[in-house]
C-alpha cells in the first residue's frame, strides 16, 4: 500500500480539536483532503474538514468509516482505545502506529518503558491506596489525564479525601523535585527515520495547565544537546513517525529528568505557527504523509500564551488588551462553549517584543479579563 500521500488524497485525524484543526489546514496547504472524527459536530477541526465524521474516536464503526474515507490516517489525541487503533491500522496506514501507543497511554507503561531504556526520570510507583505512599507526591490517574486533570499534589495523610477521589481510578505516585524549569522537546521522524528538531521550549504551567512558553528556551547550550539526545533516543526506540513531544524537568544541578511523552503534535510547539519555517503541524503533515522534512530554523524569538475559558467568564475579553503589540497574531479555535480551564485560543508574539511578552503576559491576562468588564 502506498504510503506517500500526493495532492488530491485524504488525510484522516483522530479527534477533532485544535490539534486535529491546525493539522487539517497545515494538510490543505498541501493539497491534501481531509477528514476527521469527533463526537461534536461543531468541534474546531470538523468545522473546516472536507470529510466531517460526527462520532465518538472509540467508536470502532465511526472509526473504521474514517480509514475507508482515508489514504492515510493520524492522531492529534493519544488516548484512544488500543483496539480502535488497531482496526484503523488493519486498513490503512496509521502514524503513529499503535504499538507506540501502546507505550505511552498508560502512565506506568510508560513509565517502566523509561525505566528499560534507562531514561532519568523522578522516583514513582504503582499508587493502589493512601497508605505508604512516600509524601509529597503527584498522584495521577494512569490514564485519561490531561491539563491536570486526573492529578493532585498530596502533601499528607490530610488529603486523604483528595487521593481517594482519584484512587477510584489506576493510579501512579510520583516523587514532588524542585525543578529549576520545565522544558519540551519537539521534534519529528519521518517514515525513513530521518529526524528534525526545533528549538527547546521553556514552559510555565498554572494548576496542571501550560500557561505560556517561549523559544529558545533559556537554558546552557550543553543541557540543550543533552535534552535533544535523549528525546531522539525516545523516538528512535519507539519508532515513531510523526511529531513528538518530551517534556523535561531541569533541576538546579543540571540533570535532565523525563516527564511525560506526548506522541502527537504539542501545545507547547504552537511557538513554531509564525515563528519557524515549517511549523509543528505542517511538519506533522509532512512526516505521515511520507513527504521530505521541512527546516525547523526561528525566524525570531517566540513566546505562545494559551487562552483558557477562564478569561470569557463575565463577557467577551476585550481584545483591545492585545493592541498595539508587535509580532503579535491571535488564534481562536471556533470553540462555543468557555469553560474554566478550556482551551478556547492562544496568541503569539514572535520578534523583538517576545522578551517582554514573557515578562508581561500575566498582566496582560488580566487586562483581557478585567477591561472587559468595565
Amino acid at each position: 500500500m502506498d504510503q506517500t500521500l500526493s495532492p488530491g488524497k485524504t488525510l484522516g485525524i483522530l479527534g477533532g480539536g485544535q490539534l486535529g484543526r491546525f493539522i487539517a489546514q497545515a494538510a490543505k496547504n498541501l493539497e491534501w483532503k481531509t477528514a476527521a472524527l469527533d463526537a461534536d459536530k461543531n468541534s474546531p477541526a470538523l468545522q473546516i474538514v472536507d470529510v466531517p465524521i460526527v462520532g465518538p474516536v472509540d467508536d470502532i464503526f465511526a472509526a473504521r468509516r474514517l480509514a475507508q474515507l482515508s489514504d492515510i490516517v493520524t492522531l492529534e489525541w493519544e488516548l484512544i482505545a488500543l483496539s480502535t487503533l488497531e482496526e484503523i491500522a488493519r486498513i490503512r496506514p496509521l502514524f503513529p502506529a499503535p504499538s507506540v501507543l501502546a507505550k505511552i497511554q498508560d502512565r506506568l507503561v510508560q513509565k517502566k518503558f523509561l525505566d528499560e531504556y534507562g531514561f532519568p526520570q523522578t522516583p514513582y510507583g504503582e499508587a493502589l491506596s493512601v497508605q505508604g505512599l512516600p509524601f509529597p507526591v503527584i498522584l495521577k490517574r494512569r490514564t485519561r489525564g490531561y491539563d491536570g486533570k486526573g492529578q493532585a499534589q498530596i502533601n499528607s495523610a490530610a488529603d486523604t479525601e483528595k487521593a481517594l477521589e482519584l484512587l477510584k481510578a489506576p493510579c501512579v505516585w510520583e516523587s514532588l523535585v524542585s525543578f529549576k524549569k520545565e522544558i519540551s522537546v519537539i521534534l519529528a521522524r519521518g517514515k525513513d527515520g530521518r529526524v528534525a528538531i526545533y528549538p527547546i521550549a521553556e514552559n510555565v504551567h498554572k494548576n496542571g495547565i501550560l500557561q505560556m512558553t517561549r523559544a529558545p528556551a533559556d537554558i546552557p547550550e550543553d543541557v540543550a544537546l543533552k535534552a535533544e539526545k535523549l528525546a531522539l533516543r525516545i523516538a528512535g526506540i519507539l519508532g515513531h513517525v510523526g511529531v513528538m513531544a518530551v517534556e523535561m524537568f531541569l533541576l538546579e544541578s543540571g540533570q535532565l529528568l523525563i516527564n511525560e511523552i506526548a506522541p502527537r503534535v504539542h501545545n507547547s510547539g504552537h511557538y513554531t505557527l509564525g515563528a519557524c519555517e515549517t511549523s509543528q503541524f505542517e511538519q506533522h503533515a509532512r512526516a505521515v504523509g511520507g513527504l521530505p522534512l521541512g527546516d525547523c530554523r526561528m525566524k525570531a524569538p517566540a513566546v505562545m500564551v494559551n487562552l483558557l475559558g477562564d478569561l470569557w467568564n463575565g463577557g467577551k475579553p476585550n481584545w483591545t488588551a492585545l493592541d498595539g503589540i508587535p509580532g503579535l497574531k491571535l488564534h481562536l479555535y471556533g470553540k462555543s462553549e468557555a469553560r474554566p480551564g478550556r482551551k478556547m485560543g492562544h496568541y503569539t508574539v514572535v520578534g523583538p517584543s517576545a522578551p517582554d511578552e514573557w515578562k508581561n503576559a500575566g498582566e496582560r491576562l488580566n487586562a483581557l479579563t478585567e477591561k472587559s468588564r468595565r
